[in-house]
Order: C-alpha cells, then structure tokens, then sequence
C-alpha cells in the first residue's frame, strides 16, 4: 500500500479562485482575492492539524477567452501567496484546474474541450505554464482537471495522456493528480488507464449517501424535489427513496439496512479494489456534508469516510474550509462549526 504522505487529511479552499464569479465576487468585488483567504487562514489551516490544502482555480483567473495563451501576473500572484504560506507553515498543497477552456463541469450542456483542438491547446498550454512557474517549488501537486463530465473516458484519458507529456517536456517532475468521469466517481476507476508515468495519483470524490450531503442543496434538481432533512447514521428508507426517484443504482445496498460505515465502506470498495490491483496511489480530492446537515451527522460521516481512506492509505481534502454551504469554520469567530468534525477531518 502507498501511502500518500503529506497528502493524508487535507481541506479545500473553495469560492476563493473557483466559483467566485458565483456570489463571493459580487459580495466584495474590490477586495474578494485579497480577503476570502489569507495567510491567517492558512496558518490556522496548519494550526488545526491539516497536512495541506487544495486550491480550485478557474482558468479566467490567470487567462481572458480575448487574449488566449497571454496569462496574467496578478493572477498568477494569488496563488504565489498560497504557494508562499504554505511553504511558511509546513503544509503542502495540490492545485486543481477547477475550470478550464471550454470546460466547466457544472455546466455540461455547454462542454467544448473534449472535441475542440484550439481549446485543448489552451488547456495544455496551461499546465506548461505552471510546470515552468512552479518547476522548482516543492510540496505541490498538479490536479488536471476538476470533475470530468464526459459519456465515456476515451476523449479524457487522452487529453489526459497528452497534459502528461506537455508537463513533462518541461522538465517538470511535479506528481499529476488525474481522476475519471462522471464528477471524479470513484466507480469510474476501473475505466482510468495507468498512465505510463510513475508520478501520476489517481483520483475521485466522495458525497454519497447523496441524500445527507447535499440535502436541501438549492442548485440541484433532485435534492430540491426531494425536500427532506436526512440524518446519519440512519435507516436505509430515506436513501433508497432518494435512489428510486433520482434512477441512482440501488443495487450497491442489498442486504444493508441502514447509511452507516458500512454504507459508505460499500460505496468506496472499487478505492480498494483499485488499490489492491494495482499497488498505485489513491487521492480523494473531495468529501463532505453540507451545512443543511445537521452537525452531528456531517461528524459521524466524515469520520466514516476519513476511516476507509487511513486503512487504504488514500489521502483526501475535505470540502471546504469556509463558505460553499460546506463551510468548516464559522464565518465569524473562524473557529470550526465542531470540535468533532475537525478531529474527523484532521485524522491521519
């Protein structure tokens, strides 16, 4: 088993270079870059025990679709500072490419980069960018790409293939974090390929029981129909209900009565048997409950997921560190929401 060392519990700071045009830009558009995360936060990011951060950007961030392959400095600096704290405080980080040219997987009507050369030579030139900028930085991971959303793996996995080698001609050694389609499922493992490159770290996310983390979630259709507080660990009813109207597989929960670990140990068995195939390293980019939950419930459910990632050596980031309807910390005080859910989220 390789263990993912320095990558075993960290948290996301999301809604601050991703998603921001989203609320948190229009709420302190003077001011949002410089204030939704800084070096405080980051200090106490390492001060609650988190072994490193992962930092979603967009690409407009540090690219305009006006002014292709011409990246800006003053984006370029944000994540200068993130790179410069981290190094500061003794914690590691992993950059994702939450959105990329011609991709966003909250909008998957409107997805080009799969079938679009100009927008893959965007994406590739990119991460060469990075690969030059940060070449000699250490204590850093390349994430790809955020939540593939394509029918099958073929047009990713050679995307993938190709972003490999642009990073590598570089003369980059950064590892790259890769992970599958349909939003990163850890059930699409099986259809990766292993990538002839020993640094690469498979990748996937976890929010299932769906119906508990992302109850009354405003921006989906299913849980807004759904309308239903759900606790864990609970009986079974509620999820299967949720499964039954949503057409999600319910044949994963034969025999179980109940969401409990061994709901969510069954959920994730395809990590293991990912693991146990091919000896390589694991990441879960994503996890956790939303703030609808109720906070005893999003404490026994990150302690269940933090326990099957421990036994297999899978690293994992917590979603996230402030706000996103996911926040750990209280927007006022900073403290975390609860005691219980930092010591779950913090464990290694």
């Amino acid at each position: 088993m390789k263990k993912l060392t320095g990558y075993m519990a960290g948290v996301n700071l999301g809604g601050w270079l991703s998603q921001y045009l989203e609320g948190n830009l229009q709420r302190d558009p003077e001011h949002h870059f410089d204030r939704f995360i800084t070096e405080e936060d980051i200090q106490r990011i390492a001060d609650f025990g988190f072994d490193h951060v992962r930092v979603p950007f967009d690409y407009p961030l540090i690219e305009d679709d006006d002014k292709p392959f011409v990246y800006k400095e003053a984006g370029f600096a944000q994540l200068d500072n993130c790179v410069s704290w981290c190094k500061k405080y003794g914690i590691n980080l992993v950059l994702d490419l939450h959105r990329a040219p011609g991709f966003s997987f909250n909008e998957p009507d409107k997805i080009i980069l799969f079938g679009d050369e100009g927008m893959q030579q965007r994406f590739l030139a990119i991460w060469q960018a990075f690969a030059k900028r940060y070449k000699n930085e250490g204590h850093m991971l390349f994430e790809l790409l955020n939540e593939i959303v394509e029918p099958d793996s073929s047009r990713w996995n050679a995307l993938a293939t190709r972003a490999i080698a642009a990073i590598r001609e570089t003369g980059d050694e950064h590892a790259i974090v890769i992970g599958g389609i349909d939003y990163n499922n850890v059930w699409k493992l099986k259809d990766m390929p292993i990538f002839d490159d020993p640094k690469v770290i498979y990748n996937f996310h976890m929010y299932e029981p769906f119906a508990m983390t992302h109850q009354h979630a405003f921006w989906n259709e299913d849980t807004v129909r759904f309308n239903r507080d759900v606790s864990y660990p609970a009986p079974l009813d509620d999820y299967l209900d949720f499964a039954r109207e949503t057409g999600r597989r319910m044949d994963l929960y034969e025999g179980l009565t109940y969401m409990d670990r061994d709901f969510v140990f069954r959920f994730l068995q395809p990590a293991a048997d990912f693991i146990a195939e091919h000896d390589l390293p694991l990441y879960c980019g994503e996890y956790g409950a939303i703030d609808e939950a109720d906070l005893e419930s999003r404490a026994a459910w990150t302690q269940d997921v933090a326990a099957f990632c421990t036994q297999h050596g899978i690293g994992r980031a917590l979603w996230s560190y402030r706000g996103m309807n996911f926040g750990l910390i209280d927007e006022e005080t900073k403290a975390p929401v609860s005691a219980a859910l930092l010591r779950a989220a913090t464990r290694r």
